[in-house]
């Protein structure tokens, strides 16, 4: 049970950006509250709801950020998986990020490792594949000019997006959540600073 308890403290001290976020972190304390089984057993959905770690490599120089263009999702999303039983959303970000792009997990020194973001959301797809991920994402250092090897058996491609293109992309092209998750990466100027 201490990696459940160690996710729950993860989960409360998460500062939600918005109302929308505020709702997901309250809806995601309730679940992990009222259930004793967080994590995937049995693909695609069981049980629905279960976590994921998405993590999203940011470009500090820009702003840029790497996404991909998910198969089975059919939009560009942050790179992730789902936690496997017993195991840290930490240890998801390392060990997915290796195999879906193949780097190594720089956290971002601004979260380190712990979550900037969390979602509840129902996945889209085939109906009988649908079910609800509750997504706590990461951010990671990374750079547009290091070699990637993604992996295209889950991805039709990868690019890195600016924030105006983010912005300007259309609702469907994009997991949902990227525009609240990008405005949260925007530095707030501290109280009196130009």
């Amino acid at each position: 049970m201490r990696v459940e308890s160690e996710i729950r403290a993860l989960v409360e001290a998460l500062t939600p950006a918005d109302d929308l976020e505020a709702r997901h972190r309250a809806d995601c304390l309730a679940w992990l509250a009222g259930t004793d089984d967080i994590f995937r057993r049995e693909k695609p959905r069981t049980p629905s709801p279960h976590l994921v770690a998405y993590f999203l490599l940011r470009d500090e120089a820009d702003g840029s950020v790497l996404l991909v263009d998910h198969i089975k999702a059919g939009r560009w999303l942050p790179s992730g998986g789902h936690v496997e039983p017993g195991e840290h959303p930490v240890e998801t970000v390392r060990q997915e990020v290796v195999e879906e792009l193949g780097v190594p997990a720089v956290f971002s020194p601004r979260f380190g490792e712990r979550p900037a973001f969390l979602t509840v959301t129902e996945t889209v797809g085939r109906p009988e594949e649908r079910h609800t991920d509750v997504s706590l994402w990461f951010l990671l250092t990374g750079s547009r000019d290091q070699a990637l090897t993604p992996d295209l058996g889950e991805f039709r491609s990868v690019r890195w997006w600016a924030p105006r293109e983010v912005a300007a992309a259309s609702p469907e092209t994009l997991d949902p959540h990227m525009g609240p998750m990008m405005a949260k990466l925007v530095e707030v100027p501290a109280a009196g600073r130009i």
